[in-house]
């Protein structure tokens, strides 16, 4: 490296020298220590594993002289988010049996195991692969899991939406076979087949992979149920005459931001060029290899691609494309995004078979004695062949009922205390959390925990102001990084400091623009009564149909402010 080439960062050397993502992984998963050393911690995001430690516990942990209690959390690549009734019950039994317990359905439409310990992480990732599934690239500096609408519909459109999802899964992902080596091969044998493909190279990713993570999402107009405009690539498929003949391709969105460093912001993706479906690999491979040949690995905090499209432009950044390709494309149809559809209740499938969406607060799947989602989940599984399906709002969809049996699932529900989502508030499904304190480390505030109780005291002045039948999307995350896609949503919390939040508005329930801060440190405790205040402005000044994002967005800052001190709000 020449004096005038910047410093790459630490977690670039530690990719260089691991041997395909390999590192010292094998020496400390013998070992008998409890937690995984920093080199390592970096590779095994890539195998879909980070350490984490409950924060619950560090201060009692530190008094009593005891180290951190640290687990991982294991998070699988799931494409589009459908897996079998035996896949899903098998994670079931896996997280009972090797977790603590509970399973988290992500806002990538996957699932996330915690409590794990470092002696119980081998077992798991062979059980999860003896299911067919994988972890790799879950996580890491590599494209992560593909999202892509979880609607079961018998028909061209969304069979082309599975294909082109479980296609690119495959191309798009790494080929090492330190993964197999590690996790599956016997331990104790000297054979390493190379199981799954894997290979002594990396064709597409070469030895230090991307500079940051990468993620890929797909959408049809009609439904982006996915947020197509929060990913890196984002497929918006163009139907003509019930065929999908193209896609237009997104290129550079991205949630997350370090407020400290005003170089850092959530953006959304900028429309590139319409690909044919045979051209859509290529052309997602082209971009991926532009950023990593071009995506600063000198600052992670600016890695992602979104800040190399902004610096480049949409022109420059298309020709390199191109140029990686080696062909021209087309400019991008007229078709963008214009509803989303939760997939939430009954609805049918095209085939006289009927899809139930089931609303999982904040993905959280566990049985207590006021509730019981696992038990219930079994049951439904046990007497109905259904497939299930996790949506991009962290609930599920059981597919494949008859008619018929329709009194009988929502029976099985109801007998396991579980609100159906009939029964669930419009704020309350249309709002999603992070899981933030306790497990994760870059948590500064409560998000999973907390979100339902501000849903609590909302529900009684929404339906007082005549808004509980309102759609706006409420998002909440326990720091900056946007993990649960705040940044366009009509109002969200993103957790700054202790016990106080940023109150973003102005985003929508479409995804395709971004919210404005209109109050920073909000004390947690002055939360519900901001958003009422904002919720009354709203009712009492809408221009027409308007969303709430629509009005937030064309009021601004200190309007929106100055009406909701004016606003009467409800006892």
């Amino acid at each position: 490296m020449s004096n005038d080439e910047p410093k790459l960062t630490a977690v670039e050397g530690i990719k260089e020298e691991s041997r395909l993502l390999r590192g010292t992984i094998a020496e400390e998963i013998a070992s008998s220590t409890a937690c995984f050393n920093s080199s390592n911690i970096q590779l095994l995001k890539f195998h879909g594993s980070y350490q984490q430690d409950d924060r619950d516990l560090r201060t009692q942990r530190k008094k009593a002289g005891l180290d951190k209690a640290f687990s991982m959390m294991l998070r699988l690549r799931i494409p589009g988010g459908r897996c079998t009734a035996k896949q899903f019950l098998s994670m079931l039994d896996v997280c009972e049996e090797l977790g603590n317990a509970t399973i988290k359905i992500t806002t990538r439409q996957t699932i996330q195991l915690h409590g794990i310990v470092k002696d119980n992480l081998r077992p798991t990732i062979n059980r999860v692969n003896e299911l067919a599934l994988s972890t790799l690239a879950a996580c890491g500096d590599v494209n992560r899991n593909i999202m892509c609408c979880p609607a079961k519909r018998v028909g061209p459109v969304h069979a082309e939406l599975a294909r082109i999802t479980d296609l690119l899964t495959k191309e798009m992902a790494p080929k090492t076979a330190a993964y197999h080596e590690l996790w599956i091969s016997d331990p104790e044998s000297d054979e390493k087949e190379l199981v799954g493909g894997g290979q002594e190279s990396e064709p597409l990713y070469g030895p230090t992979y991307l500079p940051r993570k990468f993620k890929m999402g797909i959408a049809l107009p009609e439904d982006n149920c996915i947020d197509i405009y929060t990913q890196d690539v984002g497929l918006l498929a163009v139907v003509r005459d019930e065929e999908i003949i193209g896609y237009n391709v997104l290129v550079g969105g991205g949630m997350g931001t370090t407020p400290a460093k005003k170089v850092t912001y959530p953006a959304l993706g900028k429309r590139m060029a319409f690909v044919t479906p045979e051209q859509v690999v290529g052309v997602c491979q082209a971009v991926l290899k532009v950023q990593r040949d071009n995506g600063n690995r000198s600052d992670r905090k600016t890695a992602r691609m979104k800040y190399l499209v902004d610096r480049w432009g949409i022109e420059k950044f298309r020709q390199e494309v191109e140029s990686y390709f080696g062909e021209a494309l087309k400019d991008c149809t007229a078709d963008d995004v214009t509803g989303v559809d939760d997939h939430m209740g009954w609805q049918e499938q095209g085939d006289g078979k009927w899809s139930y969406g089931l609303n999982v607060e904040n993905g959280r799947l566990y049985d207590d004695e006021k509730i019981q989602f696992k038990a219930a989940i079994r049951a439904i599984c046990s007497e109905f062949e259904t497939e299930i399906r996790m949506t991009g709002h962290q609930s599920l969809i059981f597919t494949d009922i008859d008619a018929s049996e329709k009194d009988r699932l929502i029976d099985l529900i109801t007998a396991h205390h579980i609100p159906t989502t009939e029964q669930t508030s419009t704020v309350r499904r249309w709002s999603m959390a992070c899981v933030a304190l306790p497990t994760c480390g870059l948590a500064i505030t409560e998000s999973e925990r907390r979100l339902p109780g501000l849903i609590d005291g909302l529900e009684q002045p929404l339906a007082k102001l005549g808004l509980d039948h309102e759609r706006f999307t409420i998002r909440m995350t326990g720091c900056p990084n946007g993990c649960a896609r705040p940044y366009n949503a009509d109002m969200a919390l993103v957790g700054k400091a202790k016990d106080r939040y940023t109150l973003f508005v102005g985003g929508g329930w479409l995804g395709n623009r971004l919210a404005y801060i209109y109050k920073d440190l909000v004390p947690d405790g002055d939360l519900v009564n901001e958003m009422v205040g904002i919720f009354a402005a709203f009712k009492a000044n809408r221009e027409g149909s308007e969303s709430l994002g629509e009005f937030c967005t064309r009021v601004g800052q200190e309007t929106l402010e100055t009406m909701a001190n004016a606003a009467v709000r409800p006892e």
